[in-house]
């Protein structure tokens, strides 16, 4: 793949994205509630069709707790440091066109 933009001047990813994955005792709100691994392989696997998914494009990973489950499912992306939530893979797609391909924050899913 060819990079999206220079990486020798930039950080080696566009954007660094995770996804929070925790699974919390029965009982407690957790992202996993919500297959956000499942998800998370979804964007990865979107990005990768895209073509913007590697070095000099977007980066996606799993995450521990990343503090916020009260909000979840969660996603962070750096080095904005955007955070969003979503319900479906609807809303995942609008991330994936709005925010990775095109640049700009989805406001509606953003926390």
């Amino acid at each position: 793949m060819e990079a999206l933009y220079d990486v020798s001047i930039m950080s080696f990813y566009r954007y660094h994205v995770f996804f929070c994955t925790n699974q919390r005792e029965p009982g407690e709100g957790c992202c996993a509630d919500f297959d956000a691994r499942s998800m998370r392989d979804y964007v990865k696997q979107q990005a990768k069709e895209l073509g913007i998914h590697g070095p000099g494009g977007v980066r996606i990973n799993l995450a521990g707790c990343l503090g916020r489950c009260e909000l979840g499912p969660v996603i962070a992306v750096y080095p904005e440091e955007v955070w969003y939530t979503y319900v479906d893979k609807q809303d995942l797609d609008e991330i994936i066109q709005e925010h990775f391909v095109n640049g700009r924050v989805v406001k509606r899913l953003q926390i």
